[in-house]
């Protein structure tokens, strides 16, 4: 089986082809290109994605990062077995150019088309490189719109155990970034400076919620480190920015990892994995092999390139729900808000 992988949700344009033997496993799928074509240095400028540019920019390179994907793969459009595509979360006009284009491409060939939830492919990334990683266990996937804590029991089923309430992490990292005067994407600005910093020097709030909850916020973080930064401008107070960034980091990370633990010693599993853009934190992939090694815990996550953004981890999934039968009709919508159910 080869299936060609669609993802456009954001600022990324990425083409990925899959092959696999159709075992329902991760032994039984090989990656043979993944081509990402970033929008990063078209938004630094604004400081954020601006969603029209991310989509206009998009329609220029896909059928580019198509032919190259095909091209690296050493395969012909005529060997597709199947297309899959982001249909959501993300930004609408910058998934239908993506999700058009792969129903396109299957209606020609004459292949299944299969829609891929973003953060469900997220999740499956871990598959791509851990060919011996298998369900059940508990992944924590973190990006610049999501936080949320899934239990998956087995390929294809899952039982989302929480999700944020307000600013997702990744969010979060980008706004902080922004306060202290860091570059745009946030996050790896924050997770790069916090090394010169001391993460006990502001003792940031953590939100736990109420007793028991796996859900997520960030905004009152955010927001007290907004009113530190402020105040101490006001008194003439010397800032440091390495210590305010290692410090809001460690607030983040000790939320995110206290629940993940919580979470997998509640479902009773002997793995944890990381998945989304955050993921590929340096601090937060250390203290979750800590705090994990400490329980007896495997943890597993993907290498950086593939917890961004990327048309592998879409592969994956549509290679997983083409071996088990699914499918999905040419008339799937775009939907912005898609959660995971």
């Amino acid at each position: 089986m080869i299936i060609l992988g669609v993802e456009t949700s954001c600022d990324e344009t990425a083409v990925a082809v899959l092959e696999g033997t159709g075992e329902l496993s991760p032994a039984a799928i090989k990656l043979r290109s993944n081509i990402i074509a970033s929008q990063i240095e078209l938004h630094r400028q604004f400081g954020g994605v601006v969603p029209e540019v991310a989509s206009r920019r998009h329609v220029e390179t896909i059928i580019p990062v198509i032919e190259k994907a095909l091209d690296e793969a050493e395969v012909s459009l005529s060997d597709i077995t199947a297309v899959s595509a982001t249909h959501g979360p993300g930004l609408v006009g910058a998934v239908l150019v993506g999700l058009s284009a792969a129903k396109a491409l299957a209606l020609a060939l004459e292949v299944p088309f299969i829609g891929v939830n973003h953060i469900e492919a997220h999740m499956y990334a871990n598959f791509i490189e851990h060919p011996d990683l298998k369900p059940p266990f508990v992944c924590l996937v973190v990006s610049g719109g999501h936080s949320d804590l899934v239990y998956l029991n087995d390929y294809g089923e899952y039982r989302v155990l929480g999700r944020t309430r307000d600013d997702a992490a990744g969010e979060a990292f980008d706004k902080v970034a922004r306060t202290l005067g860091l570059s745009y994407p946030g996050g790896p600005a924050i997770d790069r400076i916090s090394r010169e910093g001391n993460p006990e020097a502001v003792r940031f709030p953590r939100a736990f919620l109420e007793e028991g909850s796996y859900d997520f916020s960030f905004s009152g973080l955010k927001t007290a480190v907004v009113n530190y930064v402020e105040a101490s401008k006001s008194k003439g107070v010397e800032l440091s920015i390495p210590d305010i960034a290692a410090s809001f980091q460690e607030a983040v990370i000790d939320v995110l990892v206290t629940k993940t633990l919580r979470a997998a010693s509640e479902m009773d599993t002997a793995t944890v994995a990381l998945a989304g853009g955050v993921a590929a934190n340096s601090r937060l992939r250390q203290e979750m092999h800590r705090r994990a090694g400490e329980k007896g815990l495997d943890v597993r996550y993907p290498s950086p390139i593939l917890c961004t953004d990327n048309a592998a981890m879409v592969a994956c999934v549509g290679y997983f729900q083409l071996v088990s039968g699914k499918c999905s009709s040419l008339d799937l919508p775009a939907v912005p808000n898609l959660q995971l159910e």
